[in-house]
């Protein structure tokens, strides 16, 4: 299932607003004989890429996927769970149960009926931390949304001019990227496209062609070649859009914090201090420290180069 939900991470932000799944077929022998991940606009799905591979040897193979097999049918392709049958693998073992209305436990009922022995849960964390964005959306109505933030020790963001270029180093530059990489939509606000003109694009080897759609929150006029979210609560009618990640400024950040919208945040911090500068943050709506506490939890933390990076995730009851 490691396997799987490697091939899976590595589909991310190109199969919206399907999800990024991984599949793979080991044989009884032990060898493995089909790899599969959704593919680029979210067909083929990874079962059948898998399937294909391995052909008539999955008869009798176990299949390992990060999600239960679609049982609906589509113009665009045929439902997973009814390739799998006939395939005849004698076990399927997924990761996650599909809350899509239209599988939601009907793709396993439909291989258990079927005679094939089903097993479900295995991987299942990090399954579902590979699937956050696709679970966000049906879960919630909106994409997942990812903060990202470079800063000083000191939590400035810029100059008191607004000179930004560059806070953090290469190795946490390229980090970025890969980020971007791995999302459908960047974000910024009105002021950082007037300051910076961003280009935000992925700027990696062999990556350039993953960079993901660009989004402006602004009541101002669109722009060309940019899509407009007029309120952070527009996020909410992106409804092809799984994984979004806010890039800037101070006052997008603030507003979608306080909207109360943030998932998860990257703090990219680099050892300088600006002292009077432009802060990270303004007012989000906490008047008492105890408010603050336990909203977030520190889930990784590495050096990427001089620089080290924080990702902290939402911590929301249910």
């Amino acid at each position: 299932m490691a396997l799987a939900v490697k091939l899976g991470e590595g589909a991310r932000g190109s199969t919206a607003p399907n999800p990024n799944v991984g599949c793979v077929i080991v044989a009884a022998a032990g060898e493995i004989i089909g790899r599969g991940a959704t593919q680029p606009g979210g067909r083929p799905h990874a079962e059948a890429v898998a399937l294909a591979e391995a052909g008539t040897r999955a008869e009798g193979a176990t299949v390992y996927a990060t999600l239960e097999p679609c049982a609906h049918r589509s113009a665009r392709g045929p439902a997973c769970a009814d390739l799998l049958i006939e395939a005849r693998p004698s076990r399927v073992v997924v990761a996650l149960k599909d809350p899509d209305p239209r599988t939601n436990g009907d793709g396993i009922k439909r291989l258990s009926a079927a005679g094939i022995d089903v097993r479900v849960g295995t991987g299942r964390s990090a399954a579902a931390a590979s699937l956050a964005g696709f679970l966000t959306r049906l879960r919630s109505g909106r994409p997942r949304i990812t903060l990202k933030l470079a800063l000083s020790i000191d939590g400035k963001i810029a100059l008191p001019s607004g000179e930004s270029k560059w806070i953090t180093g290469t190795d946490a530059r390229a980090h970025v990227h890969l980020e971007r990489a791995r999302t459908d939509m960047i974000l910024v606000g009105r002021g950082t496209y007037l300051a910076d003109q961003p280009a935000l694009d992925v700027r990696l080897p062999g990556l350039e062609q993953r960079s993901p759609r660009r989004a402006l929150l602004t009541r101002g006029e669109a722009v060309e070649g940019w899509e407009t979210l007029r309120s952070p609560q527009d996020v909410c009618r992106l409804h092809d859009v799984n994984d979004l990640l806010v890039e800037g400024g101070s006052a997008t950040a603030t507003a979608f914090l306080t909207a109360d919208l943030v998932d998860r945040i990257l703090i990219y911090r680099a050892p300088i201090i600006v002292g009077e500068g432009k802060s990270s943050f303004g007012y989000v709506g906490l008047d008492a420290i105890a408010d603050a506490h336990g909203r977030w939890a520190l889930v990784d933390e590495r050096r990427l180069g001089p620089d080290r990076l924080e990702v902290y995730e939402r911590v929301r009851r249910a």
